[in-house]
């Protein structure tokens, strides 16, 4: 778990002598991915939509190229956000479980800062750069 935490006012830091997240923390991590996912489940509703409302005939090869790149970036865009998605619900059930903030390499709490740079890392911080020294040396 994180180390102890308070936000307020959306500012992080650390709590007086506490060696846990408390409710509040954890209700705020809660809110935050799910709203998360709620943005990211617009954004995709409304690509479908703008997707299967727009038939484009383009009498230009090259204007047609050119939706078919930019539709194209955004079916990428659309997968990186599923992607996230499958990573926010992770998240909000370790939530549930109650081994949010636990690094799943070391067990040592991840960092609040890094929690609030990235909400559904599972990685601490330095766990993750053994795992991106790890990849470089790999070549991925």
């Amino acid at each position: 778990m994180i180390t102890g935490v308070n936000f307020q006012a959306g500012a992080v830091r650390p709590a007086a002598e506490e060696d846990f997240m408390d409710p509040k923390d954890v209700e705020f991590f809660r809110e935050l991915l799910n709203g998360m996912l709620q943005d990211i489940l617009k954004k995709g509703e409304e690509t479908i939509e703008d997707m299967t409302d727009t038939v484009e005939v383009y009498a230009d090869p090259a204007d047609r190229a050119t939706a078919e790149s930019d539709r194209a970036f955004t079916l990428r865009l659309r997968d990186r956000e599923r992607r996230l998605i499958k990573k926010i619900k992770e998240a909000i059930e370790r939530i549930d479980e109650g081994t949010y903030g636990e690094c799943v390499e070391c067990g040592e709490d991840i960092s609040v800062a890094r929690m609030k740079a990235r909400p559904v890392t599972t990685l601490c911080i330095k766990c993750k750069s053994r795992q991106e020294a790890d990849e470089d040396l790999r070549g991925d």
